[in-house]
């Protein structure tokens, strides 16, 4: 009786055992099931966007638990895909993200990419437009927005000079290089990828940086998105995504080439010269005199909205506090 007893007693004991392991396996395969992500561009690939790159190569996404996506914007913008939850994710600017917001439009800026503005009017150096008073008379190259035509007039007024003589444009998508030589006498680019590669091909630009010319036209460009639902719902996902993401920008920080590498790797189209030099010029700049990559400050998106709303680009004030957040970010390690 007591042999039956013990041998009863063993057989319970490995079919506790039995159960623990199966529901330990269980659990372990649910943790390794990846979720999955869209994140959507702003562009066409380019070194703004090389540590997402980065972070997709380098495994920090699936360290993450996360398996994702690089969407295109394709006709719908990567603001109106993240607000409709198409996209879980995206990259935006916080001049079109301020103007979202005012409309009720739910997206949030979760992490600044560039920590200054990097972007200016430029123009090749034989048109001799050598400050903002030089655009009167001369052909701008735009996209349509009123926030062009808004910026031109604040840099004018401040040397006299008036944006009703400038002529003004829409220059869609084309080439910058083709534009001013056949149509256009200068226009809006970001330097490190238009400028530098003006410098690849030996011609001269005159550079007016907006941060030149106002504290408050140094605003967050480009930066990353999420909207209000998912930062609610599932802040454990924007949590890990921001890690990740962060680890990739942080490695472009620390290693320009290779990372340009991995980036012409993932995008052969791309002119590896040009994302080389360009990758040297912004690495540095990403995080600039930040305390971290991707922190964002309130009076960054104060003074924008203020300059904004003050220019008539925004039917009313824009609620600071819930435009973008720092709560993603992961805590800064030592280094």
């Amino acid at each position: 009786m007591k042999k039956l007893f013990m041998l009863v007693l063993l057989l319970i004991l490995l079919s506790a055992c039995s159960s623990n392991n199966e529901a330990s396996s269980e659990s372990g395969s649910e943790e390794k099931v990846a979720k999955d992500i869209k994140l959507v561009l702003d562009w066409t690939p380019n070194t703004n966007h090389t540590g997402i790159y980065v972070a997709k190569a380098e495994g920090y996404f699936e360290e993450e638990g996360l398996n994702v996506e690089i969407m295109m914007p394709g006709e719908a913008g990567a603001d109106q895909l993240v607000a409709s939850g198409k996209a879980d994710f995206g990259i935006s600017a916080q001049e079109t993200l301020t103007e979202a917001r005012v409309q009720g439009i739910p997206i949030v800026s979760i992490g600044a990419i560039i920590q200054h503005n990097t972007s200016g009017f430029a123009s090749p150096k034989e048109k001799n437009i050598t400050s903002p008073a030089d655009y009167e008379g001369k052909t701008y190259g735009g996209w349509g927005a009123p926030v062009e035509k808004a910026v031109l007039s604040s840099l004018m007024q401040k040397e006299n000079a008036d944006v009703e003589e400038v002529d003004i444009v829409n220059m869609g998508n084309s080439d910058f290089f083709t534009a001013v030589e056949r149509d256009i006498d200068f226009a809006w680019i970001y330097y490190g990828w238009t400028g530098v590669e003006a410098e690849l091909r030996g011609e001269d630009l005159n550079m007016q940086y907006l941060t030149d010319y106002s504290d408050k036209l140094d605003y967050y460009t480009p930066v990353l998105t999420a909207n209000e639902k998912t930062i609610k719902n599932d802040p454990e996902k924007v949590e890990a995504f921001m890690a990740a993401v962060s680890k990739g920008y942080e490695y472009a920080i620390d290693q320009p080439e290779k990372a340009a590498d991995i980036l012409i790797e993932a995008v052969p189209d791309l002119d590896p010269e040009l994302v080389k030099a360009s990758q040297k010029w912004l690495s540095p700049k990403y995080q600039d005199d930040a305390e971290q990559w991707g922190i964002q400050d309130v009076e960054v998106w104060e003074n924008y909205a203020e300059w904004m709303y003050s220019h008539d680009l925004l039917d009313k004030k824009l609620k600071v506090e819930k435009a973008f957040t720092n709560e993603f970010l992961p805590a800064k390690e030592e280094k």
